[in-house]
């Protein structure tokens, strides 16, 4: 027997209704959401190329974004005290991609006081029918048996993805995947072509994104709870945050950034290869030197606005880490984190840590091989265009 076409469709009342028989639940809240939804999906119909593995991908993974609203949604209608929970104080790992925000993050991720955002809580924060309080103590939670899954048929798509970034569905990753729920994040462009978009997102208020993002979070914060779990605080991390700054700051009033830096000429072109390889899982037409173009620009005008905020902040808010320092001795800039925090870096977190590293070296993983002519780019426009940022932070 003949399986069933995939549904390749991408409209938004269908990705509604299918979020809705999914979830088993029908009420949004605030349903802000579908102005951004639908210009998203307008972007992705005129440029997107997807092919129809890429749109059934994209249904699929829609439906997923729109069906987890709808679980947190009901937790939210039945415990109002989530929104009690509180998160001022995270520190927070910016930095241009490649520049070692993920060994940093899952490092300090890595010992008990500190909460991480797991791969398996960002893609899934609704939990499944059948979640309660009570069992979440006791029963091994079924999302994360869902982001195995996924995990394994995103390296099994493209292998190549092994070598780029170290996908884990129980390891902590970026908050990104969160603000992907509100349709208003840098993911989309990773998974397809999507330039008006990256226009769009930059002309828009993401202030509604990011408050969601934190709604989110405390919900995640709250189920630890219900499972034992319990921190001093948060570490978050993802270089989107770079184009949003200021809304960090305005929904984390206590957080301490901590920027990461390694020379663009490094950093741009692996990034570049990063986004490349992803799209090739959704598309027949994939231009490395459009792509690496369109991430190229996205990524001046992100470090632009970031210099500008910090400009206009306390330079005490922030903790600068040189990628090489990061490598040679992560202890050393933990500590300096630590300290600067007000925590203490105990033997026990220290030894978390270090036997984290162990068994993440990075020779374990293939390496990442690219390079700046693949994409277009040559070294001196690397440097130019990140010139205030390398005076800065680079050549010192």
């Amino acid at each position: 027997m003949d399986r069933q076409a995939p549904d390749i469709r991408l409209d938004e009342a269908s990705l509604l209704e299918s979020a809705v028989e999914r979830a088993g639940y029908d009420h949004f809240g605030d349903e802000d959401f579908r102005v951004h939804l639908r210009a998203l999906l307008g972007f992705m119909e005129k440029e997107g190329r997807l092919n129809d593995v890429g749109r059934a991908t994209q249904r699929e993974r829609l439906v997923g974004l729109l069906a987890n609203r709808l679980s947190c949604q009901f937790w939210f209608d039945r415990h109002p005290e989530i929104e009690n929970e509180e998160i001022d104080d995270p520190i927070v790992i910016v930095g241009l991609p490649r520049t070692g925000t993920t060994m940093l993050h899952r490092t300090i991720a890595s010992e008990s006081r500190v909460f991480g955002l797991l791969w398996w809580e960002s893609r899934y924060p609704g939990p499944l029918p059948g979640w309660s309080p009570e069992r979440a103590r006791t029963q091994p939670d079924p999302r994360i048996a869902s982001a195995k899954i996924e995990v394994q048929q995103m390296l099994e798509a493209n292998p190549e993805l092994a070598a780029v970034h170290p996908f884990e569905a129980e390891s902590p990753d970026e908050e990104i995947m969160l603000l992907e729920h509100t349709f208003m994040s840098g993911n989309p462009p990773a998974f397809m072509n999507l330039p008006s978009y990256f226009t769009w997102l930059e002309t828009h208020d993401n202030s509604p994104a990011y408050a969601y993002m934190k709604k989110l979070l405390k919900f995640l914060q709250w189920q630890k709870k219900q499972r034992g779990e319990s921190a001093d605080r948060w570490v978050l991390k993802t270089p989107h945050h770079l184009m949003h700054l200021d809304l960090v700051f305005e929904h984390f009033p206590e957080a301490t950034v901590i920027q990461t830096h390694r020379d663009t000429v490094e950093t741009i072109p692996s990034f570049a290869s990063m986004n490349y390889e992803i799209r090739l899982m959704a598309s027949d037409q994939v231009n490395a030197e459009e792509t690496g173009r369109q991430w190229f620009d996205r990524m001046a005008r992100a470090m632009a606005h970031c210099l500008a905020i910090r400009d206009r902040m306390p330079a005490d808010r922030f903790i600068d880490i040189d990628y090489r320092d990061a490598i040679a001795d992560p202890i050393a800039q933990v500590r300096r984190i630590y300290d600067s925090v007000g925590m203490e870096l105990t033997p026990e977190a220290e030894g978390d840590m270090l036997d984290w590293a162990a068994r993440n070296r990075r020779d374990l993983r293939p390496s990442h091989e690219y390079s700046l002519e693949g994409f277009g780019f040559d070294a001196s426009e690397l440097k130019d265009a990140f010139a205030d940022y390398r005076a800065r932070f680079i050549e010192t």
